[in-house]
């Protein structure tokens, strides 16, 4: 194996949202020796993918080359991470390369497990089954939302923690928008199968998607879960584990969002929380650092935070990973903490939206005056569409908001 001489000073595993918002910041404070290792050629903007799905936009403009959203100043290894030893402080990536460090920024994001329901990989492309939850894919589910005309449309969520928790109902209700405006509405029983007791974490929008998926006429399957996929039978086995009871559902189109884990290589680390079963890196909820190597970070998908996985989420954690690991690097102890903001921008219909925002505690956290974001708003949904994105682009990525 080759290993390279010198540690980095600062390793970045993962050039998503995280990896190279923590770049950009780092390089604007004037941070040297820095390292991004990422294989993927394009950058997504993935929260668009619920809008691609919904017939809103082109999945092409949700992507641009990763080279050109990395910081100038930073080094870039287009390798993929397959081992971390935190003790001799080395990751190994695909081709043999050991990497030493003198201080690791964790932010690979997680890994989709669509083989952890029987039949939903064999399923996807093939019978009419689809997910937003990957680029190729997204364009299919529009293509099968708008060649439904009656039958059976069932929309999954599974276990555990995943990202963006609200997108697998956002697209349950942009199919049942769009159905309505067609008039086929009344010929499509819409199925929407939830792994908790509540539509959603805090109460306040929690009810306002009742009343949404009321609306729609859409049957709401609580504390349930997808369990196996027969593509060619079209059938869709949901057990409920409040009763453990299991049916199975016959299915003309089937939107199912996989089960999610941190990535394998995570997974088998010891920088692992030994007591998550998804195996999500064991950190300091307030700081990010890690709790057993105080030279290691992580933020995004990978951490093991009690909130959920969203892109503000990251917009929020990144300063304070930046601000902590400067420290770290001086010879301080971390100061920045990290509340728990996370965002969730709730699409309701085509042209309608709410916007949740909360901390740890699970109370509202709005971050937008005079704005009453709990409502169904088209505003909101010109912020999803136009102004996020552009945001992120222009603002987050180069490490400026």
């Amino acid at each position: 194996m080759a290993r390279s001489p010198v540690p980095h000073r600062v390793l970045i595993v993962g050039g998503g949202t995280a990896g190279v918002t923590v770049a950009a910041r780092l390089r604007r404070g004037g941070a040297e020796g820095i390292t991004v290792l990422e294989p993927a050629v394009t950058h997504y903007y993935q929260p668009l993918w619920t809008l691609v799905g919904g017939g809103q936009v082109d999945v092409r403009r949700t992507g641009r080359p990763e080279a050109k959203v990395l910081p100038k100043g930073v080094g870039h290894i287009a390798e993929a991470a397959t081992a971390i030893d935190p003790a001799a402080k080395v990751v190994t990536t695909d081709s043999g390369r050991e990497l030493p460090y003198e201080t690791l920024v964790l932010a690979p994001g997680l890994q989709l497990d669509f083989g952890g329901v029987p039949g939903l990989a064999e399923s996807l492309g093939e019978a009419p089954v689809s997910s937003n939850y990957r680029a190729d894919l997204a364009p299919r589910t529009w293509e099968l939302i708008r060649g439904l005309r009656r039958g059976t449309a069932v929309f999954t969520q599974p276990a555990g923690p995943i990202k963006c928790a609200g997108a697998p109902q956002k697209i349950a209700y942009l199919a049942a928008d769009h159905w309505r405006r067609r008039g086929v509405l009344k010929d499509i029983r819409i199925v929407l199968v939830l792994p908790d007791p509540v539509m959603f974490k805090v109460p306040v929008w929690a009810d306002r998607l009742e009343r949404v998926a009321a609306r729609y006429g859409i049957e709401v399957r609580k504390t349930s879960e997808l369990v196996e996929v027969d593509g060619v039978a079209r059938t869709a086995g949901i057990v409920d584990h409040t009763t453990g009871t299991k049916e199975t559902l016959p299915f003309d189109l089937l939107h199912a969002v996989p089960p999610q884990s941190a990535p394998a290589f995570v997974r088998a680390s010891a920088l692992a929380n030994p007591e998550n079963p998804f195996g999500y890196a064991d950190v300091d909820q307030y700081t990010l650092r890690h709790q057993r190597f105080p030279d290691v970070f992580a933020l995004g998908d990978v951490a093991d935070l009690p909130t959920s996985k969203t892109g503000a989420a990251i917009r929020k954690q990144a300063p304070v990973v930046v601000e902590n690991l400067k420290a770290v690097l001086a010879g301080r102890e971390p100061a920045a903490r990290y509340d728990g903001y996370t965002s969730c921008p709730l699409v309701t219909a085509r042209h309608k939206m709410l916007l949740a925002e909360f901390g740890y505690d699970l109370e509202p956290a709005p971050t937008i005056p005079f704005i009453d974001t709990t409502e169904e708003r088209r505003d909101m949904w010109l912020l999803k569409r136009y102004g996020l994105p552009a945001f992120y682009w222009h603002a987050m990525l180069p490490g400026l908001a």
